[in-house]
Parts: structure tokens; sequence; C-alpha cells
């Protein structure tokens, strides 16, 4: 697999079906592998994809509906059986500690892994790493629900032009660098800001099991990859927003109003068994949709150039 990539262990939403398992989701994102809302059979996904229980650091569960966490007490205990060594960090509602009590120790096993327990109580940060921002904020579904947002920070490029027109070169490029400021030889200070220029970090908004929300736009913001759930198509239009779902037309106005680069598109009812009915629905809202079929694998775009 690719550095980051989104991988769709399972694609089906409330009842899977013969070729669609209960939700599943894995983005791999440099030395983070985070697993997405597993529901049954996801342990078994994950085989077939691939892909290791060590490779897992983190789990992100929306909401404590079955099809979106079943599978988690039996990975849970596949870390333990597969001796992971690192800590796997779970960020949870709330509100539904006490359906992680339950997963967390549902049988009988030899408990070694280190699994650390996150309930979410409010929107905002919920964990950061050296170069990245991990936050959720609240979705409107008929239980509490929260989506998740993943967020590079910002680095800098140094333009070789503006550099060669100071003679600038070697090791003071390294300190300008580290310290965002050097003097040249004539006394005049040079920041950094000078001679580079800022490129945007990559983004991934994972959005599920939501009506069509302000919440669901502010995760998606500028994404260069937006997971969203497209349980039903427009004809479905009332029954969607009665059960707190969206249809591939709403997924595809949350990606145009957030300024989307790719549109995923998962989490299908069973009356729909071909997925291109919700490509065609949405690819007019959005042109660069995709709708995922289990085990696909999705690569998260290249960063976008600063207008």
């Amino acid at each position: 697999m690719g550095d980051r990539e989104f991988v769709a262990l399972g694609t089906a939403s409330q009842v899977p079906t013969r070729h669609r398992n209960h939700n599943g989701y894995f983005l791999r994102w440099d030395g983070e592998g985070i697993l997405f809302d597993p529901g049954e059979g996801t342990q078994r996904q994950l085989i077939h994809a691939g892909i290791s229980a060590p490779r897992i650091t983190r789990i992100c569960v929306t909401h404590f509906h079955g099809d979106h966490c079943l599978g988690l007490a039996g990975i849970v205990q596949r870390l333990s059986l597969d001796r992971v060594p690192h800590p796997v960090h779970v960020h949870y509602p709330a509100s539904g500690q006490r359906y992680f009590d339950r997963l967390r120790r549902a049988s009988i096993f030899k408990d070694v892994a280190t699994i650390v327990p996150h309930p979410i109580r409010e929107p905002g940060v919920i964990a950061q790493g050296p170069d990245w921002t991990l936050s959720a904020e609240a979705l409107d579904h008929t239980v509490p629900c929260f989506g998740f947002r993943l967020e590079e920070a910002p680095k800098r490029n140094f333009e070789p032009a503006k550099l060669a027109a100071l003679g600038l070169k070697g090791p003071i490029v390294g300190e300008l660098r580290r310290t965002g400021r050097v003097a040249l030889e004539d006394g005049r200070q040079i920041t950094l800001a000078e001679v580079s220029s800022e490129r945007p970090g990559q983004v991934f908004a994972f959005v599920m099991d939501t009506r069509r929300c302000d919440g669901a736009v502010r995760l998606a913001q500028g994404a260069d990859l937006l997971v969203c759930e497209s349980t039903y198509l427009q004809s479905e239009a009332t029954e969607a927003w009665e059960r707190g779902h969206m249809t591939a037309a709403d997924a595809a106005q949350v990606a145009q109003a957030a300024g989307v680069t790719r549109l995923v598109l998962t989490h299908f009812s069973q009356r729909h068994p071909d997925e291109a009915a919700f490509v065609a629905e949405a690819q007019p809202i959005h042109g660069d949709v995709v709708a995922v079929v289990d085990g696909m694998r999705v690569p998260v775009p290249p960063r976008r150039a600063v207008a």
C-alpha cells in the first residue's frame, strides 16, 4: 500500500449482503493505522485486505449502532492475541460508554494489549501527533454521533530562485529551516517566509450516519479525501431524513460546499445492489466521486497547489 491510503473493508448499512460486509474502514497515514467503525466481520475483512493487527494504532467509532461497532470485541481480542506491542487508542462518544465497556470485555480472553479509551464529550481536537491533528465534530443522526477529521500540519517549501538570489546555500539553508531566521554577512536578517512558500497539509474526513448538516461540512472543509455515507438515493430523501441519513446527492452537496477534492461514497442500503446508481446521482454535483466496494483501496489525493 501507499503511504496514505484508504481501504474499504465493509460498505453495507445496517444489514450485510452477499457482497457487502458490515462497516469497516482502514486509513494508512504514514505511521498511523486508523480503523473506523468496525462492524461484524471486520477481523476477517482485515485478513482479506492483508492488514495485520499490529498495523492498527487507533480505532474511531462514530456511534454505537451495531453495524458500526459490533466488530470491536473481536478486534480488541485480536490485538491481545497478536500481542500488539504499542498502545491502541480508541475514540468514541462518551454517551456510549456502557456499550464500549461491554464490547471491550465481551468474552473470556487473555487481555494483554494496551487499549487506551478516549471518550468524546464535545467537538474539538481529540489527538495530536508530531505533524497531524485528529479532531471530532458532532453530526445529526438519531443517536449521538461524531465524525472525524485528520489534518496534516502545513509545511514550507524553499523557493530555489529566491535562495539563489540571496546567495543562500549549504548549511545556512538548514539553519534557516531550523530557526526561521538567519543573518547575512552584510547584517541583513532573512526570514524563512521570505524564501519559501507554505504548502497546506493533506486532510482526510470521515462522515458517517448523519443527515446533511453544518458539522459534516466543517469536517470536510478543504479535505483531499472525504469518506461519506450515502445510504439512500434522492428518490428516498424523506426516508433518509427521517432515519438520520444522507442520499448520494446530499453527500455530493456536502463535498461541493466544503471544497473537497475526492468524495468516497459508502454505507449503502441493501435495496441498492448496484453502486453505479450512487455515482450517477452524485457526479453531476461533485465530479470526483468513487462508490467503493468491499476491498477497494483509494489513495489520498496529492496536496493541492497554493492558489
